[in-house]
């Protein structure tokens, strides 16, 4: 989890049952903060995956490091919207969903969704915020 609106130490755990067999995905549709989350198998794919994220201000993207590939969605608006064509946007994300799936081997329904709702902090059990992480249940920052 990487904070947008001030310089921050980035939080990290581990997270299970993505499927993804190379790269990394990040994502500023991250509920209710809007953070740049990112889950990923290498450093570098994570690095280059959240940098995509910056460098539009707000977006998805994925990323295989080698060879490098990298497809980006710039969603400028709030993190959250495109002021693109309709059209134009759910073909980007429909080629993103795929290379997430087919080339880096997710086998997740909706890998972009279901990384959003890793920190949204209401729902159980365990959740990242910038700040670490987060008990769902207990409803406090774990040590």
């Amino acid at each position: 989890m990487v904070n947008r609106y001030k310089n921050a130490p980035v939080a990290k755990a581990f997270i299970k049952n993505f499927g993804l067999k190379k790269g990394a995905i990040a994502s500023s549709v991250a509920h209710d903060s809007h953070n740049i989350v990112a889950v990923g198998v290498d450093d570098e794919s994570l690095m280059h995956a959240v940098n995509g994220v910056i460098k539009e201000r707000g977006g998805i993207s994925a990323v295989i490091a080698t060879p490098l590939k990298v497809a980006v969605l710039g969603l400028p608006v709030a993190g959250l919207m495109s002021n693109e064509d309709g059209y134009k946007v759910a073909a980007a994300y429909t080629a993103i969903d795929k290379m997430v799936k087919d080339e880096m081997g997710s086998t997740l329904a909706a890998p972009f969704m279901t990384l959003s709702f890793m920190a949204l902090l209401v729902i159980p059990h365990l959740k990242l915020s910038d700040l670490g992480l987060f008990d769902g249940d207990g409803f406090s920052l774990l040590p």
